[in-house]
């Protein structure tokens, strides 16, 4: 096994490219258009053309949407320069086989 042992939090474990784990970015994609959703006008578009509505009932300071056939909320920062990985990921899973994310 090659790597660095690192020690966080309580816990030892083997990080196999150390490099690649720092400087790793993510971008949310669009699988059927394959393009890269670079704001929060485009990531609207699709969600709107998905079934997804604007919610304004909730922090002023989130970016949110909800479908009426469900109990599902994305809530995003206001901020599209905060949108990280996470949010990415909720997307991806309220919305299977449409969104992906990929190391840029």
């Amino acid at each position: 096994m090659s790597g660095v042992w690192t020690f966080k939090n309580g816990v030892i474990r083997l990080v196999e490219n150390p490099q690649a784990e720092t400087s790793s970015r993510k971008a949310l994609v669009h699988l059927p258009s394959g393009k890269v959703v670079s704001s929060y006008s485009m990531l609207e578009e699709i969600l709107t053309g998905l079934g997804w509505e604007r919610y304004y009932g909730g922090d002023p300071d989130l970016f949110q949407f909800h479908k009426r056939s469900s109990i599902d909320l994305i809530s995003l920062p206001s901020d599209f320069s905060k949108f990280n990985s996470v949010y990415m990921y909720d997307i991806v899973i309220k919305n299977p086989n449409i969104f992906h994310v990929r190391d840029t």
